[in-house]
């Protein structure tokens, strides 16, 4: 069984090339999340399966920055409409941090590409055409524009005018890009009007315009020798732009399309993202809460076409206790349900790992971690030691105390505490959360809810418990008064934190402090 990352990389490696160039570019119209940076982490994952296959394979990311400005992304206030249709590159930083609005919104993606080991050749789209990269292609585009109509107008309800030409100048009126018409050109002038009114010429060796899209799209392929390029669904919809690209490339530049791997779009709880309406999440948010392997796991576990929503609440528990399912399988700590499982886990954990470490990290249950944070705050070793308490160490680090534990078993355990930390305040839902009360909390208690909290207190006097333990003589009790357990675990929680529900009651009591919750049980101060 093969990973279909693995078999892109099989399919590319056939072919005669001295070096793949794997492509990834991103409109920098707003935040740059999860859903349209699968270029890069896709390209790059090609790139490596390609080396690993022992061929020469390159990954260079395109920031388009010379785009035009359509909507006005979130957080930016409505003042910024005034700056629709410029190119990104000429607008100014919206907090006054960074050069302009491209670096304002670049820079925080980039940063995050170390964390995932990612290496990338950054280009710049609005340089490109100031260095004149661009400029032989835009002749050819210019004097062949009736064959590049022509093979648009093949895709298109209303025809393109005949003297229409696929460049856009920027409007040295009003600045915009997108609301220019260029009509007419001698040599490298060319001739346009703008939907403001201006009417002008420009020196396309200025930089100040730009191909349009799918041409400029097909030059690039052949600029960077693009041999593969990932891209979001809406270009590889039939007639859309590979499509035409593709005939482009070919016909007009005598270049062959790179090999395509179109992706689904990845939704936020159910809502398309949106830069503009602020629905999204990025790499250095998922950083916030999970370990980068993460984030590969979640893009590569499933084909690039196949639907994926995220949601940053409660199914991430299941989704990061799904990560550590696999890992086990992968170093045979847990048994799959088959051997295609067995498989198809491994393939996808090794897809997903910056680098595969020889023995299984050390891997304290998230979803655990989320009680034990809140019972012990940033105090590293108490969170060891409950996690001791409750059996939730692996055989070798059972018998051992926090002080003999490896360096890097602290430092993986100190990650994810701070994972769990910014999860519990940024996305977790207030029936999650919960606070061990100093006092007794005003409680509303039946008589058989008090006699059942004595008994409990009785029962911690007299031994120490694991979770497991516990968990069976809370039972012991609760049959022995022949109490309904949802009763009897809401007066634990109501005399512990104030509330009717909470953690797993066993594993939560054998957590805190003994002599404090006997007290607790007791109505001691």
């Amino acid at each position: 069984m093969k990973h279909w990352i693995e078999r892109i990389a099989e399919e590319l490696n056939e072919r005669d090339v001295k070096e793949h160039v794997i492509a990834s570019g991103t409109s920098i119209s707003g935040s740059i999340h999860i859903g349209n940076s699968c270029d890069v982490f896709i390209a790059n994952a090609v790139g490596k399966a390609l080396r690993k296959l022992g061929a020469s394979a390159r990954t260079i990311w395109i920031a388009d920055d010379h785009d035009p400005l359509r909507k006005v992304p979130y957080p930016l206030p409505e003042s910024y409409e005034k700056y629709l249709g410029l190119p990104y590159s000429k607008i100014p930083c919206p907090e006054g941090c960074c050069a302009n609005f491209v670096e304002h919104f670049e820079k925080p993606f980039l940063d995050t590409m170390d964390d995932f080991k990612i290496e990338l050749e950054v280009e710049s789209g609005e340089q490109m055409y100031k260095d004149g990269v661009y400029d032989d292609y835009i002749r050819i585009s210019l004097e062949k524009a009736p064959e590049i109509r022509e093979i648009f107008n093949k895709f298109r309800e209303h025809p393109l005018g005949e003297d229409w030409l696929p460049y856009n100048p920027i409007c040295e009126e009003c600045g915009r890009v997108n609301t220019t018409y260029a009509y007419d050109y001698d040599g490298d002038i060319v001739s346009y009007r703008c939907q403001c009114g201006h009417d002008g010429t420009m020196d396309i060796k200025t930089g100040e315009g730009k191909l349009t899209w799918r041409v400029e799209w097909a030059a690039r392929w052949k600029i960077f020798g693009t041999t593969c390029e990932p891209f979001g669904k809406d270009h590889a919809a039939s007639g859309g732009s590979y499509d035409v690209s593709k005939i482009i490339s070919k016909d007009i530049f005598n270049y062959e399309a790179p090999y395509p791997v179109p992706y689904e779009w990845i939704t936020l709880n159910g809502e398309s993202m949106s830069k503009s309406h602020g629905v999204f999440f990025t790499p250095g948010q998922w950083l916030e809460i999970a370990a980068p392997e993460t984030l590969n796991y979640y893009l590569f576990r499933s084909k690039p076409m196949k639907a994926k929503d995220f949601n940053p609440a409660m199914p991430f528990l299941d989704f990061i206790e799904q990560y550590d399912r696999v890992e086990r399988i992968y170093y045979g700590k847990e048994e799959p349900a088959s051997e295609k499982e067995g498989e198809k886990s491994k393939k996808i954990y090794e897809a997903s790992q910056i680098q595969v470490a020889e023995t299984m990290p050390f891997q304290p249950s998230y979803r655990f971690m989320t009680v034990a944070y809140q019972v012990a705050g940033n105090n590293t070793e108490k969170i060891f030691n409950i996690l001791k308490k409750n059996s939730q160490l692996p055989e070798d680090m059972e018998r051992k105390e926090f002080s003999e534990i490896d360096k890097n078993d602290v430092e993986r355990l100190e990650a994810r505490i701070t994972h769990v930390k910014n999860w519990l305040n940024t996305y977790a839902p207030e029936f999650v959360k919960f606070q061990v009360q100093k006092k007794i909390p005003r409680l509303e208690l039946q008589d058989n809810q008090k006699e059942f909290l004595l008994k409990v207190a009785d029962a911690l006097e007299a031994r120490d418990y694991t979770s497991q333990e516990f968990h069976d003589a809370l039972y012991v009790i609760i049959e022995e008064m022949d109490m309904k357990p949802q009763k009897a675990f809401q007066a634990i929680y109501k005399a512990i934190i104030g509330k009717k529900q909470g953690p797993r009651a066993a594993s939560f009591v054998v957590s805190l402090d003994k002599d404090m919750v006997i007290k607790r049980f007791r109505m001691e101060d």
